[in-house]
């Protein structure tokens, strides 16, 4: 299999509020680079990547109706670890054609950073997602 990864992109992180995590990462030294809504479920959600260096941490908080989730978990929870490559459409077949376990049935855009973004999940084998994006 021949696939190219170039760099950890990011680790996503589910918060309960957006406002106070941005601040508490900022505060060590993050800066907000980027910050757009989502749809999830009819409603909406919010989200920011936060930079220190080559380190981008996306925080995400999901819409109200998704929360509870979340607050109840107790303990702190990262998402998915999230690859950047050069170009999500030939990764994603890579993939499919090795027989990974792909989470959604293609790439999916979402209007984050100026151009957009693309990204789809494969399933570790305990279950762990991990992410594979390209910047439009």
């Amino acid at each position: 299999m021949n696939l190219k990864i170039n760099r950890l992109q990011h680790v996503g992180i589910p918060v309960t509020d957006l406002g106070v995590s941005e601040l508490f990462y900022q505060k060590l030294g993050f800066s907000n680079v980027m910050a757009a809504e989502f749809e999830y479920n009819g409603g909406k959600g919010k989200v920011a990547m936060m930079q220190l260096n080559d380190i981008i941490l996306e925080l995400y908080q999901m819409p109200e109706a998704e929360l509870e989730e979340i607050r109840s978990r107790g303990n702190g929870h990262i998402d998915h670890i999230a690859f950047d490559v050069d170009d999500i459409d030939q990764t994603y077949t890579t993939l499919k054609e090795a027989g990974y376990t792909m989470l959604e049935p293609g790439p999916v855009f979402l209007a984050f950073w100026t151009r957009g973004c693309k990204y789809f999940n494969i399933a570790g084998p305990d279950g762990e997602r991990l992410e594979f994006n390209q910047i439009l």
